[in-house]
């Protein structure tokens, strides 16, 4: 039996949707941050998808490179009590970084299926 035609789909695009890196249509992610067993639409095995903690570094540094001006600015324009400044931003970082683990997970496995396609049972085309 032959194995469907999948196009190559971008891993971003997929990745950053949560969206199965092989066909760009079943979920990835069930609840908040547990990976599915499979794909539910093209039965992708992702077993082989290990991502670790990859994705709560990258979550931290882009927060950060994009939070740490906005408090700056907002401590020039407001001048808030140093108490309050600091409620502000551990609640945007905490909520920012819980909003930003999915998709970087997502995107993770995306990139690692792109780049690994034998960790996930697909033999490796480009081997000679």
């Amino acid at each position: 039996m032959t194995q469907p035609y999948y196009p190559e789909l971008s891993p971003y695009r997929t990745g950053l949707a949560c969206r199965c890196p092989r066909c760009g249509q079943g979920r990835m992610l069930e609840g908040l941050l547990n990976l599915r067993e499979s794909c539910e639409v093209c039965h992708l095995d992702y077993g082989g998808a290990d991502v670790g903690d990859g994705p709560a570094p990258f979550a931290i540094f882009f927060l950060g490179a994009i939070l740490l001006p906005l408090m700056f600015l907002f401590r020039a324009l407001f001048d808030p009590p140093f108490w309050l400044l600091i409620l502000v931003s551990a609640l945007l970082i905490v909520l920012g970084t819980i909003a930003m683990l999915r998709p970087m997970k997502s995107l993770m496995v995306a990139l690692q299926y792109r780049k690994k396609r034998e960790e996930f049972g697909i033999p490796d085309d480009d081997a000679a």
